[in-house]
This record gives C-alpha cells, structure tokens and sequence, in this order.
C-alpha cells in the first residue's frame, strides 16, 4: 500500500496536480465526470481543482470558501503560478456546477476500492460486513431549504432549521462509506428503513448486513435474505422470546419460524409473492455483564444458521462492533462538523453532503494505509488524529525533497494515533459545561429586529 502511494505522490508532483491528488487522481475525477468535464475547458477551476479545493474546505476548521480559496492562492504561488483571484466567486459557481451524480459516485468509488484492497485479515470469517445506521443533518433555513427538506412541525415557522434525514452504509472492515441516502426529516416513506431499501444495490451476494433493532421488521430481513445476503440485526423489543420453542443449538441459542405478515402498503403485490411464507431465523441472547451498562441482556437476530461455524459468542462479538457505525456517524457529524451545513439550496446542500462523505472517505484510506504497514487495523488508529496528521502533511507531499522519508513520517505519525481499548467504560448522561443564558427563539428573528427598532 505504501509502494503505490509513494508512487501516486510522485505522479502528483510531475503533473503539479494539487495537494489532494494522491489520495484522489484527476483521472478518476475526469472519469467520473464522463462528458460534463468539457463545460471547465480554459477555467482556472478545472474539475480536479474543484473538486479538490470543496475537499479542503470539508476538512477546514471554519468551512469557509474563503479560506479553501487562500489555499488554492497560495499554493499556486508556491509552484511558481501565477496567483488566481482570491474572491471565491468563481470558485462558488465552478461548485455550484458540480453534478449531483459525479459526486455521488465519487463516494461509492473510493469506498469500494478501499474495501476490496483490504486484507482477509480485516475481514469476518472472510465475509464483508455492512454496517447500516442512520442520523440527521440540518441546514440555512432558507425558502428553498424549507421546501425540500422542512423544519420539525413542533418548531414555529422561522424558528427552526430544515432537517434532513441520512442513512449511511459503512464498511465493518475499513470504515468507508460505500452507499448513502438523504431525504426528508417527515413524510411517507422517510424513515431510516424506507431510504435504505434503496441502496439494496449495493449489495452483493454473500455480504453480512448488521444493523439495529430500528430495520428488524419481518421485510427488512427477508428482502437482504432474497439477493443472498445475511442478517445481523438486534430484535425488536415488542416481540416475545421464548427460547423453550424452536430448535435449540445451545444455551441461549434457537432457531424459530416467523410468519409472513400481511403486505404492507408501499410493496407490490409480485415482489411480495416471491419471498416466503415463512423465515427460519436464529436467535441469540447477549447478555451484558460489565457493570455500569443499562442494558443488562439483549437479544440478536440473524440469518446465519450455522451454529458450528458461527457461534453464539461470534454473533454476540459481531453485534457489539455495530457500536462502530455511531463512532463512524460522530466522526463525520461532530469532527468534520456535517451535522450543519451551510450551502442555501437543496442541489448544494446534497452536494456539500456528498464532498464530505467523500472526504471521509479519503481519511479513511489514509488510516488503512498507516494500519497496514504497521500491523493494525483501521477502527484502532484515531480519526481525528488522523485528519490533523493528514491536514498538516498535504502540502509537504508537493513540495518536501525526500518523498520517501515524508511519507514514512506521515504513516508513522498517524499510527502513533492509537484508539484507547476501553471496553468497560461507561459515563453519566449528564453535562458540566452550561450552555448560554438566552431566551430560545419563539418567533421569527424579523419580528424581534423590528421590536429592538421601536
């Protein structure tokens, strides 16, 4: 991995591409871009440069496209360039062209390529893992914002922001986004289930889906189960468990029959005669020991049959490393700052999503590269350590004498970032720090503008 690095750094420099071309060549940003790549002839904002300087502005600190623009500026004048114009005009209507697809699409690409150069050793019983989990976003309460993607309809009009609902689908092995949707906060057919039933594309025969208890409807296991795929989800709390019934495989451990439920609304009558009367399924008890824990057992279950070759203790351990797609969601939400976005129409917004979905995803091919050369594994080396390494390291790659040693620093470096082993920990919901001491806003902030005016 390294090796190959090395040599896309050199590339990167004999072409003077920018910063982010060793991580993201310009060939694979022209081919995603397919046709639309002519509209760019003869700006200074190519489809690689745009790209690249949006990608700098997801992982700045204050997201400004002032400050994506200085960098551009100064890097110019660091290879003997001439400077372009520091007004991020032009760079706003370059990003405003950007495709909604091409970015989407540069998403799934770095995802995939990332996963399939992963080693078996990543991998659980030599099965790729699917980890599925869902979140919200907000926006600039602006007119266009509000009508795609409306506020919560307890909130005041003007005294909320319009909220979007995402759900991603992440690696278990590597960590990177391979598939994602977004859509409406309320409304048929919004909710975390509903937009993943559309990325089932993604799927290929073989994988392990895992999921909570939010997708363990009789459907959202049964449809997966259809196109070969297996299912790991927690189940669902209204449903009774008796484990005196089924065939048991061991303590704690059964295989059951769940009926067919009547055809729901949004399924057509010939998808829902191809799937069975009846899913044969195994359930797992978890039971929690540590002390401090709220959950003190839980039930698991899966499609996965075969009690020799995955036992009980294997479910249990694979459930519990769910817990990886919520450090996933925190690092994009909370460290690349994506639970608010700034751009004032639903094209940007979606398309400022996508740019951070796929910066992440660049990040995480930068912890894969320092975990394999150093004999660890992804999810046990820092995110944030990771991006501040990699935030202060780009632009030695286009500049430092020795790529060699540069790049040997920068894995070594990141590697360093170890993710404490913290299996017992366990905290109050409780916070210390108080927030400010104003009113909430309760009417729209014209009005209370025309109040302080009288």
């Amino acid at each position: 991995m390294l090796h190959s690095f090395r040599a896309a750094v050199v590339a990167a420099r004999r072409q003077e591409a920018l910063y982010f071309a060793p991580l993201l060549s310009e060939e694979r940003i022209l081919e995603a871009f397919g046709n639309a790549r002519w509209l760019w002839q003869g700006w200074v904002y190519t489809p690689a440069i745009t790209v690249w300087v949006f990608l700098s502005q997801c992982l700045s600190m204050d997201h400004s496209c002032r400050e994506a623009v200085a960098r551009l500026v100064a890097w110019r004048v660091a290879r003997g360039q001439r400077p372009c114009s520091a007004d991020p005009g032009a760079y706003c209507i370059a990003r405003d062209e950007l495709p909604e697809s091409t970015c989407h699409q540069l998403v799934c690409q770095t995802g995939m390529a990332l996963e399939h150069e992963a080693p078996s050793e990543w991998l659980w019983h030599a099965r790729r893992v699917r980890v599925i989990d869902g979140s919200t976003i907000t926006m600039p309460d602006t007119a266009a914002n509000q009508a795609e993607y409306p506020q919560m309809a307890a909130q005041e009009p003007g005294c909320g922001f319009p909220i979007a609902r995402i759900v991603v689908v992440f690696s278990l092995a590597v960590g990177t986004v391979l598939e994602a949707a977004i859509g409406p906060y309320q409304g048929k057919q919004t909710g975390e289930n509903s937009l993943f039933r559309t990325l089932y594309d993604c799927l290929e025969e073989g994988d392990v889906v895992l999921e909570d208890r939010y997708f363990s409807g009789w459907f959202d296991i049964a449809l997966p189960q259809a196109r070969g795929v297996d299912v790991v989800v927690r189940k669902h709390q209204l449903r009774a468990t008796d484990f005196r019934r089924g065939r048991r495989l061991g303590k704690d451990d059964h295989l059951v029959r769940w009926p067919k439920p009547q055809r729901p609304r949004w399924m057509s009558p010939e998808l829902s005669a191809t799937l069975p009367e009846e899913l044969v399924l195994r359930e797992v008890r978890v039971r929690v020991t540590q002390k401090g824990f709220r959950t003190k057992q839980l039930f698991v279950v899966t499609t996965l049959l075969d009690g020799q070759e995955y036992s009980a203790d294997e479910i249990a351990e694979l459930y519990r490393r769910r817990w990886q797609a919520e450090l996933n969601l925190r690092s994009l939400k909370t460290v690349l700052q994506m639970d608010h976005l700034r751009c004032k129409t639903p094209h940007r917004v979606r398309n400022e999503f996508w740019m951070h979905l796929l910066a992440y995803n660049l990040i995480r091919r930068a912890m894969a590269l320092a975990a394999f050369e150093t004999g660890l594994e992804p999810w046990q080396i820092s995110f944030k350590g990771a991006l501040q390494t990699l935030h202060h390291f780009l632009f030695l790659f286009s500049f430092s004498p020795n790529v060699d040693a540069t790049c040997e620093a920068w894995v070594r470096c990141m590697a360093a970032h170890i993710v404490g082993d913290r299996p017992d920990r366990y905290e109050p919901r409780v916070r210390k720090r108080r927030p400010k001491e104003y009113d909430l806003m309760t009417k729209p902030r014209c009005e209370y503008k025309q109040q302080i005016a009288k």
